[in-house]
């Protein structure tokens, strides 16, 4: 599903314009990615929950060659899966 069908779907379901819904989104992804830069966990009961990580520098094997790279250290996000979203899926199968 792309964002315009997202979108074009949540309005038909809330009774409320694809414009004022588009804002909404806009608005929330917005918030969510300023609070995980700050480092903040976005929590959603039941959904889910978006936190930040740092994975530690490295060094990688480019494939076909024996070169090794350094990879620096990288922040991160991760989504852990909500128990009912969860439960939601499994059912569905």
């Amino acid at each position: 599903m792309k964002k315009s069908e997202f979108i074009q779907t949540v309005a038909q379901k809330a009774g409320l314009s694809k414009k004022d819904v588009q804002k909404v989104i806009e608005a929330a992804l917005e918030t969510i990615t300023e609070a995980l830069k700050k480092d903040d966990d976005v929590a959603f009961i039941g959904f889910g929950t978006f936190t930040t990580t740092t994975r530690a520098a490295r060094e990688a094997k480019v494939p076909g060659t024996d070169k090794v790279v350094q990879v620096p250290a990288t922040k991160v996000v991760k989504f852990k899966v909500g128990k009912k979203l969860k439960e939601e899926i499994a059912q569905s199968s």
